[in-house]
C-alpha cells in the first residue's frame, strides 16, 4: 500500500516538474526572444548615425519665411571625438568613469560603492558617495530608461542595455555618443553647445579649467551652473582638476594656471539664460504665443521640441517688423516724457511744497507730518540703494563667496523689480486681418526675455477707457432711439447708480461743448453724452452688445467683467487688446464674427498635415450660418462711418501733433500713379486717471489695437500722454506702413436697409438754404433718418415746411396760368344727346333732388375758356359714373 502511494506521489511530482519545466521553457523562450529582438533592434536602429539629435520645429510666417525654431530641450551641435582636446576627454573620464576603457559596461566596485552610499545616507544621514553607473550605463539609461526612476527595475533595464551597447559599439563610439547627447546646461545638450553657451567658443578650443566646468554639469547642471552659483561651481571644478592631477592627466602647475586665468576673467554680471531665449527669432512675442497655443493642441507623445514639426502661421513678417519699429519709438517717447514730467513734478514738490510743509510741521509741532517727511527721505535712500548699491553688493557676494548676503541682495532686486514695474511704461500691439481673423503681428511688451514673458497683447487685463464706447453706441443705433446726428447736450450732470450712489462724470480737461451731434460726441470722446446714451438704452442692452463684440459668452464671466455702474460707459472694465481688436474687426467685417487665429496648420517631419486648425475653424463658422452675425451689416456700416469721423475730425486728427490733417498718412498711389485715400476708422481711449493710452482702429483690410501703460496700477501717464497723443501716432504710422502697396478698398455697403442723408452739420437736420455752418453726409438705418428741416439757421417761421406737407390728400393749386389751361375731358356725343334730352326735366326737378342721390353735379369750365358761364350738367344715374360734388381743380 505504501509502495502504491509512493508510486502515485512520484508520478504526481514528475508531472509537476514537467509542468514547471514547460513553464520555465516558455518564460525563457519569451525572454530570449525579447532579448534577441531588442538586440536586433539595437543593431538595426542604434547605429550612431541613426542617433541624430531631435529635429527642431520650424515656425513659418504667412509667406513661408522662417520665423524661428523651437528646440529648447535639444540645443545641440555634434562634434566627433577626435576633434576634441585630450584634456576634455581626460576630465570626463576622471570625473565620471576612470575605468571606462577596462570594464564591460558596468563596474562592480561602482555599484557596491553607490549601494553603500545609499544605505549610509538613509540609515546614518551621511553624505552620498556618488552614483554607481558607468558612462555606458548613463548613455543606456538616457536612451532607453527613465533616469528619474530610482527603482531597482530601472537599474536592471539600464544594465541590460549597457551590455547590449558594449556588444554593439566600440568604447570610442560610446564616449562620442555620451559627449554629444548628455545634458550639460539649461536647455543645452552636448559639449559643443555647452561650450558655446558658457564660454562663447567651440569645444575644440576649450581650456583645461573650462573642461572641468563642463564636466561638473553632467552631475547637476542647475547646482553647478557657474552663472548662477559660481562659488559652488568653483569648488567642484577644483576637485575635478585635483582628480586629474591624481590620475596623471595634467600637472599641478597647468591646472593652477588655467584655474586662475578662468576666474580672473570671469564675468560675474552675466545672467544664466536658457538656450530657448538665446535662439534667433524674428518675432519672439508671436512665437511665444504660438508655443502656448501648441501646448493646448499637442497631445499624447507629440513633442514640438524634438519631433521636427512645421507650423504654418498667420504672421506677416513685414507687419511684425513695422510693429517692432514703431512700438519701440513709442515706448522711448513714453518713458522719456514720463521721466521728464515725473522729475519736474518731484523737483517742484521738493523745492516748493515740502519745505513749507516741514516748516509748518515744526512750528505747530505736527509730529505725524514731520514723520511723513522723514519717511520720504528713507524712501529716497532705499531707492538709491536698490538701484546703485545693491548690484555691487550682489557681485561682491558672488566674487568673494559670501552666500549669507544673497537673501538681502535678492530682496533688493525684488524691490527694484516692483519699482520698475510701477514706473516703466510698457506697451502692446496686436493686428488682425478682418476677413480671416489672422493675427499678423504681436508686440507683447518692451522687450522679450526670460524675465519679461507676459504677453500684454493677449493676456493683459487693461482698462480700455473711451475706446470701449463704440461697443454700446452700436446697441444705441439698433435701439432706433438714436441716429448718428441725434442732438445731445454736453453739460455737467449727476447720474445715480442702481444702488443710489451719485456719479458725476467729467470730460477731458473739464471742457463742455453744449449741444452736439451723436457722431461728433463719439469722435471727440465726450463723456457726458456717452453716459446719456448708456442711460437711455440701459445696462442690459449695453452689456449684451459689448460682451458679444468682445467674445465673452459665460454669464459668470460677463458679470465679472461688466459692472452695472455708470463708469462702465467710460471703459472701466478690464480686457485685453486682442479682444478689443476682435470687437472693432467685427465692425470692419460687416458685423460677422471674427475669431483670432495664429496657427493655420501643422505638418510632421514627413510633410503630413496632422493639425488643420484653419480648416476646422472655417467648418465651424460655416455651421453657424446666420448666427455668425454678431451685429447686422447695417449696424456695422453705420458704426464704421461714425468711427471714420474720429480719423477725419476727432481725436485721431488732433492738431496737438502739428498735423492738422492726418489723411495724408493714408494717401497712397495706385498702379497708375494716381493718389487715393485708404478709408480708416477708429477710436482712442484714455481712462480718467490717465493711467492707460489706447488706440483701436481699422481699415477695410486690417484692425490694430495699441496700448501703453503700467504693469502695476497706481501711476499716471499724465495729461500729455493720452490715447490721442501717444498711441494714436504709433497706430497711424504702423497702419500706413502695412498698407503700402495694397490696392484701394472701401468698406462694404449693405444692399438694403441703409439710406444716406445730407444734414446740417450744426443741427443734424435736413439742410435749408439758410444753413451756413457746413454739411455732413452720413448713412442711417432706414427709418431713423432725419425728417425735419434745420431749425437753427434763420427762417424759423417756416418750420412747418417739412416732409409732412408731402403727405396731404388734396393739393391746392395756386397758379392762375395753370388753372387757365385746365379742362374737363370731352364726353361721347351719344352721352351729350342723352343729357340734352333730359335737361328741361332736370331743371324742373332740381329742387327735389336729394344730396344722397347717385346723380352728381359737375362744374364745367366750358372747355377751358375762362369767360364761359358755369352750367350744371346732370348725369343719368344708370351711366355708372360718380363725380365728387366739389372739385377744387375747377375753382
Amino acid at each position: 500500500m505504501n509502495r502504491q502511494n509512493s508510486s502515485i506521489m512520484f508520478a504526481f511530482l514528475i508531472r509537476v516538474l514537467a509542468a514547471v519545466i514547460v513553464v520555465l521553457a516558455v518564460v525563457i523562450g519569451i525572454g530570449l526572444g525579447w532579448s534577441l529582438a531588442e538586440t536586433s533592434n539595437i543593431k538595426n536602429q542604434e547605429n550612431f548615425m541613426d542617433l541624430a539629435p531631435a529635429l527642431p520645429t520650424k515656425i513659418l510666417d504667412i509667406n513661408g519665411n522662417l520665423v524661428t525654431e523651437f528646440s529648447a530641450d535639444e540645443k545641440r551641435e555634434l562634434v566627433s571625438l577626435n576633434e576634441l582636446p585630450k584634456h576634455l576627454i581626460y576630465a570626463v573620464l576622471a570625473r565620471e568613469d576612470p575605468d571606462f576603457y577596462n570594464h564591460k559596461g558596468f563596474s562592480i566596485r561602482g555599484i557596491v560603492r553607490a549601494a553603500y552610499g545609499q544605505v549610509r545616507q538613509k540609515l546614518f544621514h551621511g553624505g552620498s558617495l556618488g552614483g554607481g553607473s558607468t558612462i555606458t550605463q548613463q548613455v543606456a539609461g538616457t536612451l532607453y530608461a527613465d533616469r528619474t526612476d530610482l527603482r531597482l527595475t530601472r537599474k536592471i533595464r539600464e544594465l541590460w542595455w549597457a551590455l547590449q551597447m558594449e556588444r554593439r559599439y566600440t568604447k570610442n563610439e560610446i564616449l562620442e555618443i555620451y559627449l554629444n547627447y548628455m545634458i550639460m546646461g539649461p536647455g543645452v545638450y552636448g559639449v559643443e553647445a555647452a561650450s558655446q553657451y558658457f564660454f562663447g567658443h567651440s569645444a575644440r578650443e576649450i581650456t583645461l579649467a573650462e573642461a572641468a566646468i563642463l564636466v561638473i554639469q553632467l552631475s547637476s547642471p542647475t547646482r553647478y551652473n557657474p552663472l548662477n552659483n559660481p562659488n559652488d561651481a568653483m569648488d567642484r571644478q577644483r576637485s575635478v582638476l585635483d582628480r586629474m592631477i591624481e590620475l596623471g592627466y595634467t600637472t599641478k602647475d597647468e591646472a593652477e594656471a588655467s584655474f586662475n586665468d578662468y576666474w580672473d576673467n570671469y564675468d560675474y554680471t552675466r545672467a544664466s539664460t536658457a538656450a530657448y531665449y538665446n535662439r534667433e527669432d524674428a518675432a519672439p512675442w508671436f512665437s511665444e504665443y504660438v508655443r502656448r497655443e501648441l501646448d493646448g493642441m499637442m497631445y499624447g507623445t507629440m513633442d514640438y521640441y524634438r519631433d521636427g514639426y512645421t507650423v504654418h502661421t498667420t504672421l506677416n513678417l513685414k507687419h511684425q517688423e513695422a510693429a517692432a519699429k514703431f512700438m519701440e519709438e513709442g515706448l522711448v517717447k513714453a518713458n522719456t516724457e514720463y521721466a521728464r514730467s515725473s522729475l519736474t513734478s518731484n523737483l517742484q514738490a521738493e523745492r516748493t511744497y515740502i519745505p513749507i510743509v516741514e516748516l509748518l510741521s515744526l512750528y505747530f509741532d505736527l509730529e505725524d507730518i514731520h514723520a511723513t517727511s522723514n519717511s520720504q527721505n528713507e524712501q529716497k535712500a532705499m531707492a538709491r540703494y536698490t538701484k546703485v548699491i545693491n548690484p555691487i553688493v550682489d557681485m561682491a557676494a558672488l566674487a568673494f563667496g559670501i552666500p549669507d548676503l544673497k537673501p538681502f541682495t535678492s530682496a533688493g532686486f525684488a524691490n527694484l523689480k516692483t519699482s520698475t514695474e510701477q514706473n516703466l511704461v510698457e506697451g502692446a500691439l496686436i493686428s488682425l486681418e478682418n476677413e480671416t481673423g489672422y493675427i499678423t503681428a504681436i508686440i507683447g511688451g518692451s522687450r522679450y526675455d526670460e524675465s519679461n514673458q507676459y504677453i500684454r497683447a493677449t493676456q493683459g487685463n487693461l482698462q480700455p477707457g473711451s475706446s470701449f464706447k463704440p461697443l454700446y453706441y452700436s446697441a444705441a443705433i439698433d435701439s432706433r432711439k438714436w441716429n448718428p446726428t441725434t442732438q445731445i447736450n454736453d453739460s455737467p450732470i449727476v447720474f445715480h447708480n442702481e444702488d443710489g450712489t451719485p456719479y458725476l462724470p467729467l470730460n477731458f480737461k473739464g471742457e463742455w461743448k453744449g449741444t452736439v451731434l451723436l457722431y461728433d460726441a463719439l469722435a471727440q470722446s465726450m463723456n457726458v453724452p456717452s453716459l446719456k446714451v448708456l442711460d437711455s438704452i440701459g445696462f442690459d442692452a449695453a452689456i449684451d452688445r459689448a460682451a458679444a463684440l468682445l467674445g465673452y459668452t459665460s454669464q459668470d464671466q460677463i458679470r465679472a467683467v461688466f459692472p452695472r455702474v455708470y463708469p462702465l460707459g467710460l471703459g472701466i472694465i478690464s480686457t485685453s487688446p486682442l479682444r478689443m481688436a476682435r470687437a472693432f474687426a467685427v465692425f470692419a467685417n460687416q458685423g460677422r464674427e471674427v475669431t483670432p487665429i495664429a496657427i493655420r496648420s501643422v505638418e510632421d517631419r514627413n510633410g503630413r498635415v496632422i493639425l488643420d486648425v484653419e480648416r476646422d475653424l472655417r467648418l465651424e463658422q460655416r455651421r453657424k450660418g446666420n448666427e455668425i452675425q454678431v451685429i447686422s451689416p447695417q449696424n456695422a456700416y453705420v458704426m464704421t462711418n461714425m468711427l471714420k469721423k474720429t480719423v477725419e475730425l476727432g481725436t485721431l486728427n488732433s492738431p496737438s501733433f502739428n498735423r492738422s490733417d492726418w489723411s495724408y498718412k493714408f494717401t497712397f498711389k495706385d498702379e497708375n500713379g494716381k493718389n487715393f485715400k485708404m478709408p480708416m476708422a477708429g477710436k482712442t481711449g484714455t481712462p480718467q486717471n490717465w493711467s492707460d493710452a489706447w488706440t483701436v482702429g481699422f481699415s477695410p483690410y486690417y484692425t490694430t489695437a495699441i496700448w501703453f501703460g503700467f504693469d502695476k496700477p497706481g501711476n499716471s501717464l499724465g495729461v500729455n500722454l493720452t490715447g490721442s497723443t501717444l498711441a494714436g501716432p504709433v497706430w497711424a504710422d504702423y497702419m500706413r506702413e502695412i498698407h503700402q502697396g495694397l490696392p484701394f478698398k472701401d468698406f462694404v455697403r449693405p444692399t438694403s436697409g441703409i439710406i444716406d442723408v445730407t444734414v446740417c452739420a450744426k443741427s443734424g437736420l435736413l439742410k435749408t438754404a439758410a444753413c451756413n455752418q457746413g454739411e455732413v453726409t452720413l448713412p442711417f438705418l432706414e427709418g431713423t433718418q432725419p425728417t425735419l428741416y434745420c431749425d437753427v439757421h434763420g427762417n424759423t417761421g417756416s418750420i412747418e415746411t417739412n416732409l409732412n406737407r408731402l403727405r396731404i390728400d388734396t393739393f391746392v393749386i395756386d397758379d392762375s396760368q395753370v388753372l387757365e389751361n385746365l379742362s374737363m375731358p370731352a364726353l361721347p356725343a351719344e352721352f351729350m344727346n342723352e343729357i340734352n334730352s333730359t335737361t328741361n326735366t332736370g331743371r324742373t326737378n332740381t329742387s327735389n333732388r336729394s344730396s344722397s342721390s347717385r346723380t352728381q353735379t359737375a362744374r364745367n369750365s366750358g372747355g377751358g375758356n375762362s369767360g364761359s358761364s358755369r352750367q350744371e350738367t346732370v348725369i343719368p344715374p344708370d351711366y355708372g359714373i360718380e363725380l365728387p360734388t366739389y372739385n377744387p381743380l375747377l375753382e
